[in-house]
């Protein structure tokens, strides 16, 4: 029995030594990007210290499957909050989706700035392929009309758009193709581990990786909400097709910021102010607020990222060290589940270990010190990530969250590694010929601006 405990004991150490170690590199990766945040952070300043550009003709995209419940409040209130002279509504839908086609036109029989596009074939196929129907509306609107278009921006159905948004784009248009605000999740207090989760990813993703990527001078990635992308950029990836946003693609936002880096053409993250000390313009939401719709959405976004966008856009064509690194961080998150997966599976190792050992009266075997030194880095670590992702969380949503971000690290490893096996399993389908779906979540519109008239 000794003699099988201590072979218990040594295979134990085995995934425990590999977590360490990658755990190990993932928090110095990290806290070399919270280093360089510290240089580069720039001021946040206030719009309306700025002088105003002169407005855009601008188009807003909305592709919309199943939306039935939030695309109405949706547009209202965007139409209703928008502060900008010259823009119109594109609202893809699909002809078996009744519900949200006779949402959508219910608004578009009252607000001419609404258009609805209908699909030529059934739905759901990708977000893409919509805003594909919707890219050609637009090009053909503007052939018979002679309006000239000059960005179009994303939206989603559940959005809560920022008044200024448009005028801050006019701002930064004229010399960047690709303009990227923040997005700030909408908090559920009742469920608040797994809605706030996204909460502290957000703004750690937008108060500070995308500040570091743009300092880099590296490939923008957009969140596929609250962008705006210059006509002439999207008639280059066009190339005539009528297809700029990639239809296979599962996140064909992150892949839209990849490839307009690719043509060579500037982005940019913008974080600026309402007023002084005001809110912040910015795209709010509500994300899942369940395991399972949050694990659904993550896989979706492991997939396209991680693992099929990878096979499409690679590494980038001469791109630096910098390049490099950034788009390892985007893809490392299979192998920090392995790393996750491992850890935890130690420590049920170790905790079983100890009770038999216990049991017999016997000592455990002492962890090797070559063990003992990462794991002692990787606490000094993981203090000062719980600790940064805190701050960047206070930051956007109060002290009382970043306190809440401690206890959701938990959750987000659990629903990382979930997200994971489902992600695997889809890819492991399109190899096979699997077409890809637009796996979406129900989503939920704020109460207070439905009625907004």
């Amino acid at each position: 029995m000794t003699v099988t405990l201590g072979g218990f004991d040594r295979a134990v150490a085995e995934p425990a030594l590999f977590a360490a170690a990658f755990i190990l590199a993932g928090g110095i990766d990290d806290l070399l990007v919270d280093l360089l945040w510290w240089r580069v952070r720039p001021g946040e300043p206030a719009r309306t210290d700025l002088s105003p550009a002169p407005p855009l003709p601008l188009a807003v995209f909305v592709p919309a499957w199943d939306e039935q419940h939030v695309i109405g409040a949706m547009l209202t209130a965007t139409l209703a909050r928008y502060d900008h002279p010259d823009y119109r509504l594109y609202v893809g839908c699909y002809p078996n989706d009744p519900g949200t086609l006779n949402a959508a036109r219910a608004v578009a029989d009252r607000e001419g700035r609404v258009r609805v596009v209908v699909a030529m074939h059934d739905g759901p196929t990708t977000k893409a392929d919509c805003l594909n129907h919707l890219w050609r509306a637009l090009c053909e609107d503007d052939a018979a009309t002679g309006r000239r278009t000059a960005a179009v921006v994303l939206h989603d159905a559940e959005d809560v758009v920022h008044p200024a948004e448009l005028r801050t784009f006019d701002d930064h248009l004229r010399d960047a193709a690709l303009v990227q605000l923040p997005v700030v999740p909408l908090i559920e207090p009742r469920r608040r581990l797994v809605s706030g989760h996204y909460a502290d990813e957000f703004a750690e993703s937008h108060r500070r990786d995308l500040v570091v990527r743009s300092a880099l001078g590296v490939a923008l990635p957009l969140a596929g909400v609250g962008c705006a992308i210059r006509l002439d950029a999207l008639r280059r990836l066009d190339g005539g097709s009528g297809t700029p946003f990639e239809p296979q693609s599962l996140t064909e936002d992150y892949e839209l910021g990849l490839r307009v880096a690719a043509l060579g053409l500037p982005a940019r993250f913008v974080r600026w102010r309402e007023q002084a000390g005001g809110p912040l313009i910015a795209t709010r939401a509500y994300f899942p607020d369940t395991v399972d719709t949050a694990v659904r959405q993550k896989a979706r976004w492991v997939t396209g990222i991680a693992l099929s966008g990878w096979d499409r856009t690679g590494w980038g064509k001469g791109g630096g060290p910098a390049e490099y690194w950034m788009r390892m961080r985007d893809r490392r998150g299979l192998l920090a589940v392995l790393a996750l997966l491992a850890a935890y599976a130690a420590l049920l190792g170790w905790g079983v270990s100890s009770l038999a050992h216990a049991w017999r009266g016997s000592m455990p075997a002492p962890v090797g010190i070559g063990l003992r030194a990462l794991l002692m880095l990787n606490a000094g670590l993981l203090i000062w990530r719980l600790a940064a992702r805190a701050s960047h969380t206070a930051a956007e949503h109060g002290w009382r969250e970043g306190v809440w971000s401690i206890p959701r690290a938990l959750v987000a490893n659990y629903i990382a590694m979930l997200a994971a096996r489902r992600a695997l399993t889809r890819y492991i389908a399109t190899l096979f010929g699997a077409a890809p779906r637009w796996d979406k979540t129900a989503h939920r519109f704020p109460e207070a601006l439905s009625a907004t008239p």
